[in-house]
């Protein structure tokens, strides 16, 4: 008796241990590596609300004004991949309803320019590349990590200079999402820098110019995070930067303030949108692709494997329905 197995039982077998292999593959090699910082970004993201701002033209404070708040975020192609790391370059303004209908940052309320680097797989900060203003730190910042957990993090403070501590309140949706919500603040006012100003703004009336101290406190950050992705889905913050005279601890000129800056609810669906493709993508290539190649692989195999021995079984002269041919 000659044993022989159909080209077709090979096949299956052979399909099937290829989907076997592939499986663990794709949750442990592929879908890691798919976990990478964007390096081609170009994400502008929008906060309003109403507050507080100095006016230099009238110099005086201004209360109950709109406020608007522009982050423009930009990915330096070139230079990610010269560094193998992921660099963006960031545009922030801060406008009042004049300034806003300018269009023109150079003549926003406040501007400023960021260049912010991270380690694309674990979005820790990278010191190199020209970074701005200075060192960043901590966990997040324009966004948090990839696979966030449900425990506290660090979040960079850029008007602050250092990093503030998060803690974890539960999930919150968001135009209809889920994401994970962390909350922290700067209650007590800290110096950030100086600028000088005329003395009589700061009721240093027999003095021209003085250095007056800035400080800043922020009463309330409220953030929301995509659990897979790291994304932004939501935030809220509620800054306070005032002016004192040196070595004075009394408030004497509020440049900012606020209760409540937010997400506008065309940028929450914007993160949304980004955040449910993003996550959808990952989740294909870490657990559907895997467990669907697992499955079918297993059912191949199996097949394959008792097709070749009950074909192995077979008189060399008998077709497949086993007659004498």
């Amino acid at each position: 008796m000659r044993r022989s197995c159909s080209p077709l039982s090979l096949v299956l077998l052979g399909l099937g241990v290829f989907l076997l292999v592939l499986a663990p593959m794709l949750a442990w090699y592929v879908e890691p590596r798919a976990q990478r910082t964007p390096i081609d970004i170009d994400s502008t993201t929008v906060l309003a609300g109403t507050g507080s701002y100095f006016d230099q033209q009238e110099v005086a404070t201004k209360d109950d004004q709109k406020l608007t708040v522009t982050r423009r975020v930009l990915g330096n192609v070139s230079e990610s991949e010269k560094h193998g790391v992921a660099v963006w370059d960031v545009s922030q303004t801060i406008d009042n309803p004049k300034t806003l209908k300018l269009a023109d940052p150079r003549k926003s309320f406040q501007w400023t320019t960021e260049r912010w680097v991270t380690d694309r797989e674990t979005n820790r900060p990278v010191h190199c590349c020209g970074e701005t203003p200075k060192r960043f730190g901590g966990d997040a910042y324009l966004k948090f990590p990839f696979g966030m957990e449900e425990r506290g993090y660090t979040w960079w403070d850029a008007t602050l200079g250092d990093t503030v501590p998060l803690s974890y309140k539960g999930r919150q949706k968001v135009a209809g999402y889920e994401g994970l919500r962390y909350t922290g603040s700067v209650k007590d006012q800290v110096k950030v820098g100086s600028r000088q100003v005329p003395g009589v703004l700061v009721d240093e009336k027999d003095r021209g110019q003085v250095n007056a101290e800035e400080w800043y406190s922020n009463a309330g950050i409220d953030i929301t995070v995509d659990e897979r992705t790291g994304r932004i889905l939501r935030v809220s913050i509620a800054p306070k930067v005032v002016l004192r005279a040196p070595g004075k601890d009394e408030d004497k000129v509020t440049l900012l303030q606020s209760d409540k800056l937010e997400f506008t609810g065309k940028t929450q669906r914007e993160q949304v949108d980004l955040a449910r493709t993003d996550s959808d993508r990952l989740k294909l290539v870490g657990e559907t692709a895997p467990v669907g190649s697992a499955a079918a692989g297993g059912l191949l195999a199996i097949g394959g494997g008792f097709l070749v021995v009950r074909g192995r079984n077979r008189p060399a002269g008998q077709g497949a329905a086993g007659s004498a041919t």
